[in-house]
């Protein structure tokens, strides 16, 4: 039951009455008439495509329970503060819940008016809930996130690969998996696991085109940081970066320069991230400052921008950072800045782990697939969603660097073989500084003292400068000629590298571009153009905003939950006087009309006495 109401007959009159929508998206339908048939479902959606309308439709059609699998104790509450607004039945049970509170959530579901339950997957896969589930009407399984499931993945919790038993113990329940990232190789993994790969794969695609997607090398961080920033100081982002101590460096640099910024680790104290955390949902100017630890849940539509001061772990973690930006639809920057040492701490994070070599060989295969889209060729969106095997229709994106500011390769075999037999003539123990002092015949006390000014390949490359030369290192690196030694940083050449020398490899550089200027956000290539409002329309706009937060705040939620920016738009643009006519606004259905209808038309109204 939908709180007393009897549920409506089919998923199109349920999107309209209660969600307030007037169409589905991309495969929705098709999703939600699968996993109503019966059908196991692997769902792979981008972000902000709407995933949780796939399960918790069929939830409210169907006379049982769903149980969603979640892996954040916020992401449920969420969840469920959305659902309740709607009016819709639904709970989750969590250690930040009360005796009471558990109790009366065990009275509705043995009631059955319990429509969806969120869980964590070790809440769910202990053998006392498993065994309460066995009385209960359960509709359906719905597992969120379920990328998490990989230990080669951006984001493994071990306590995803439990799930693996779900299917064998209700093989009569459907289970539909959700993820936004995952690679070939991780759908095959959840295939295999959640699934023993009887299963329905739907794929909506990767491309979050309002994205421009942006790298640039690394040459003092601190300086690019504060370019890139500059004029964005009434915007939400975030800066990621691969250390706490960098993390905290960051933060406080832009703080000493008047930005409004906080940082985020696991090093805090939880009641200080939480702190931070909410004050990044609910302000407009804010910039978060953080490691990895700021992962998923942060379900904010407004992130205007992502900027990575590290090279991130893997296109998987790469795509899922940089997700996190224009989940509204509108325009927004993913800037990342990369060098020769982020692509050693990778090699040697990935051989330092306790894990088998398969394990490694699959780590070291994706930072691979990261380096060459960090050094792609030619668009990078066309790289990116290549990887993850979307088939584009395009060549050229035109919302990324590459294409913005395209660059021709030139043949550089000669070049490559010069710097890698100056790794040879050196016994393979020195790194890029030395190899290029060698090259430009600089004469260094090294250089003196081990008589390398003495060897052939001494001065042969004064045709290029120190940074052309550490360029071509860098590219060497990515393309696989070379690679760095863990621990000392020495380079070493390859087997790919073997071939270049002996004439059977051909290598092409490309000169590092010059970024003058730091990326721009280009409304042109938002995917919901941002609506130009006349000065009056922008005004009652940011007056709903404001009156939303103040609601949003009593509530003790994200302000998104109680409307969208997008319905906000639509109210002041169509200003409806009567509760039919907010019925017609863009996400409002019964629950929300009957909660928030009577209030926002008043709001809108007082906003015009006052003029």
């Amino acid at each position: 039951m939908i709180q007393g109401k009897p549920v409506q007959s089919s998923p199109q009159s349920l999107l309209k009455n209660i969600f307030g929508y007037n169409e589905f998206r991309g495969r929705q339908a098709e999703i939600i008439t699968d996993f109503i048939a019966g059908n196991n479902i692997l769902a792979v959606m981008p972000t902000g495509a709407g995933k949780s309308l796939c399960f918790q439709i069929p939830a409210l059609l169907a006379d049982g329970l769903t149980i969603v699998i979640s892996p954040l104790i916020s992401l449920m509450q969420n969840q469920v503060a959305a659902l309740d607004l709607l009016g819709i039945e639904a709970a989750t049970i969590n250690s930040a819940n009360s005796v009471e509170d558990n109790q009366e959530i065990w009275r509705k579901m043995r009631s059955g008016s319990l429509k969806l339950l969120y869980l964590s997957p070790e809440k769910l896969m202990t053998e006392q809930m498993l065994t309460v589930i066995e009385g209960l009407n359960i509709s359906y399984f719905a597992i969120d996130e379920a990328h998490c499931i990989c230990q080669w993945g951006a984001s493994f919790r071990p306590e995803y690969q439990a799930l693996s038993r779900l299917h064998k113990r209700y093989p009569a329940i459907p289970i539909m998996a959700l993820t936004a990232t995952a690679d070939q190789a991780t759908r095959a993994e959840i295939c295999r696991q959640i699934f023993s790969d009887k299963v329905k794969i739907r794929l909506m695609g990767f491309d979050r085109p309002n994205i421009s997607l942006n790298v640039e090398i690394k040459h003092g961080w601190k300086q690019q940081l504060l370019r890139f920033v500059k004029g964005r100081e009434q915007q939400n982002g975030i800066i990621y970066c691969l250390s706490r101590k960098k993390t905290e460096a960051a933060a406080a640099l832009l703080v000493a320069k008047g930005y409004n910024a906080l940082g985020y680790h696991a090093g805090m104290e939880n009641h200080q991230r939480q702190q931070n955390l909410n004050r990044f949902m609910a302000e407009r100017d804010l910039i978060m400052v953080a490691t990895i630890a700021f992962g998923m849940g942060i379900d904010k539509p407004d992130i205007r921008f992502v900027f990575h001061t590290d090279l991130p772990a893997s296109l998987e973690a790469y795509y899922q950072e940089i997700g996190r930006a224009g989940r509204d639809g509108e325009a927004a920057v993913a800037h990342m800045l990369y060098g020769m040492e982020d692509i050693r701490l990778r090699r040697m994070f990935i051989n330092n782990e306790e894990a088998d070599d398969d394990h490694k060989r699959r780590g070291h295969l994706r930072l691979n697939a990261l380096l060459a889209y960090a050094e792609a060729p030619e668009c990078r969106r066309v790289s990116l969603l290549h990887y993850f095997g979307d088939d584009v229709a395009f060549e050229r994106c035109g919302n990324c660097d590459r294409c913005d500011h395209p660059q021709e390769t030139c043949d550089a075999t000669v070049s490559g073989r010069k710097f890698l037999s100056a790794i040879i003539r050196t016994g393979q123990n020195f790194g890029v500084g030395h190899i290029v002092d060698i090259l430009t015949g600089k004469m260094t006390d090294r250089c003196r003292q081990l008589s390398h000014d003495c060897l052939p390949t001494f001065g042969v490359g004064k045709d290029r400068d120190v940074n052309e030369w550490k360029s071509v290192a860098r590219q060497l690196m990515a393309r696989g000629f070379i690679t760095a030694d863990m621990a000392h940083g020495s380079l070493k050449i390859t087997a790919q590298g073997t071939k270049l020398l002996k004439g059977q490899a051909v290598f092409r550089y490309r000169p590092d571009a010059v970024l003058t200027v730091a990326a721009t956000v280009k409304p042109g290539k938002s995917k919901k153009a941002v609506l130009d409002l006349p000065p009056a329309d922008q005004s009652l706009f940011e007056a709903l905003k404001s009156f939303r937060k103040d609601i949003a705040t009593a509530r003790s939620v994200p302000a998104y939950i109680i409307f969208s920016d997008k319905s906000l738009v639509d109210m002041a643009i169509t200003k409806p006087q009567t509760l039919d006519q907010f019925g017609g606004i863009y996400g409002v259905g019964a629950g929300k009309k009957k909660e928030f209808g009577e209030k926002f038309i008043n709001r809108i109204a007082a906003h015009f006495i006052k003029e």
